[in-house]
């Protein structure tokens, strides 16, 4: 196991004299491509993997400075010292600043699909807006009731999130089929790609880190909270993977396209299932549990 995180460490977290010639590398390689239009063979997709390992871990590394200037300030500063120090205050300051992001993404999204008549946009619009009254009934229960404090109730909310994800899910499945089938695509303007990237990168590792690390807390709410933002941010890497094969893909290569929509919102889809199939289970189980020992006591 410490071998495999000794592993894992280098990988996400390579020395500047490897991640230095990396970035030149990807560089070149993009470049390349879009100057002598090879956007359709093999060389192009294996470069577009490096460039997406190479923005990783410049993310990655990104975060990791950001952290230590936060640290330099936490000890200057009080209210950044609570943030950072106290878990409940930093989860309700997340909630609200994930509610307000997610409708803003929602309006936006929405607002593009209307401009552009674009499908995928609209439905991308629905799937947030249906994310951000979640969060809405969670960050409402977090303002009522301290977490962990109900767990009667705060299982209740999980649960319902977990049958409203599973809904979501068999509306995000017709959507990848409809993309799938149907072709949809769609490219952001300018260079906006390359921020959206960069932002669907940090995301994702960010939730990962965030479900697994709040387990140990003893709230429900709290879980949800973090499983919500998970399915949040896999929708956008789906998204972003659509773009970037309609941006930098070749128009005569259709089935690549399809192929790795199709393999991409498959395991998106089963992510978000399983993760709604065992919030139920794990929500009515400790339910019986919790409701018997009421009643014993």
């Amino acid at each position: 196991m410490e071998r495999f995180r000794k592993t894992m460490r280098r990988i996400l977290f390579p020395g500047k004299a490897v991640m230095i010639p990396l970035t030149i590398l990807s560089a070149v390689l993009l470049t390349s491509i879009f100057a002598f239009d090879f956007r359709q063979n093999i060389f192009a997709y294996l470069s577009y993997m490096l460039s997406a390992y190479t923005m990783m871990i410049i993310c990655l590394k990104a975060s990791k400075q950001i952290k230590k200037g936060i640290d330099l300030i936490e000890s200057k500063s009080q209210h950044v010292n609570r943030y950072l120090n106290d878990i409940l205050f930093r989860t309700h300051v997340s909630l609200y600043t994930s509610l307000a992001l997610n409708s803003i993404y929602a309006i936006v999204k929405f607002w593009s699909g209307i401009v552009y008549h674009s499908f995928w946009f609209g439905s991308i619009a629905v799937y947030y807006f249906c994310l951000a009254i979640m969060r809405f009934m969670l960050l409402r229960h977090a303002n009522r009731n301290a977490f962990g404090e109900d767990q009667i109730a705060e299982y209740k909310k999980y649960r319902i999130c977990g049958a409203v994800l599973m809904v979501l899910n068999l509306a995000l499945t017709g959507m990848v089929i409809l993309v799938v089938t149907k072709n949809y695509t769609y490219r952001y303007p300018g260079n906006m790609i390359y921020a959206m990237g960069a932002y669907a990168f940090y995301n994702i590792i960010t939730a990962i880190i965030n479900v697994v690390k709040f387990r140990k807390q003893n709230s429900p709410t709290l879980s949800a909270a973090k499983v919500i933002n998970l399915a949040s941010a896999l929708v956008s890497m789906l998204a972003l993977e659509t773009a970037m094969i309609s941006q930098f893909g070749s128009e005569e290569s259709p089935l690549f396209r399809r192929a790795m929509t199709s393999a991409t919102g498959a395991f998106v889809c089963l992510v978000v299932l399983s993760t709604a199939v065992y919030m139920i289970v794990r929500a009515t189980k400790n339910l019986k549990r919790l409701q018997q020992q009421a009643l014993n006591d």
